[in-house]
């Protein structure tokens, strides 16, 4: 209750390191699925019957369990510090909306939701290029250094490929499809 705005960022900050563990097999399992749908029905091909449990036996079979795990540091990149910031705006906005003297706690539920979705954004817009990258890496199954391929992107396509999907992002239907 009485931790300060920073202090909140960084919770949320240590609490991402573990949640990464969970949510990079996930994505890379959701991004695959996608990508290959995507790359067959762009060629007016029917994809391939295969869903989420037959895809993870193919990787586990093929690349053991640290193939689960194809873009873990670039998880981590996105995750950590975007939940530092996320909570760091909720918290802010929160603060921000109370009336003086008032409890952040008693700002009322409208006060509440627009606080998470200034923490939303404020989240999307700071980790967006990590969340281009870590899909790019998961899709392609690829070992190249987050930052190497940030910077390709960056040199090859220009810095807007970093935000390509931003804005359905800040709605909610992002998809690694619209960033690959």
């Amino acid at each position: 209750e009485d931790l300060s705005v920073a202090a909140n960022g960084f919770s949320g900050f240590l609490a991402a390191f573990w949640s990464s563990l969970a949510l990079c097999p996930t994505e890379l399992v959701k991004c695959k699925l996608q990508a290959l749908r995507e790359s067959y029905t762009s060629q007016g091909k029917d994809p391939p019957k295969i869903g989420p449990y037959q895809l993870t036996r193919n990787i586990l079979r093929t690349e053991g369990l640290p193939g689960m795990f194809r873009g873990l540091t670039a998880t981590f990149t996105r995750e950590m510090p975007g939940y530092f910031f996320f909570f760091m705006a909720y918290e802010f906005s929160r603060d921000m909306l109370r009336s003086p003297g008032q409890s952040k706690d008693d700002i009322g539920a409208l006060k509440t939701v627009v606080s998470g979705g200034v923490a939303g954004v404020t989240l999307w817009t700071i980790i967006f290029p990590a969340d281009v990258v870590k899909s790019r890496l998961q899709v392609a199954g690829s070992s190249t250094p987050m930052l190497k391929m940030m910077r390709d992107i960056y040199t090859k396509e220009g810095v807007a490929a970093l935000y390509n999907g931003l804005g359905p992002s800040k709605i909610g239907r992002a998809s690694c499809r619209e960033r690959v």
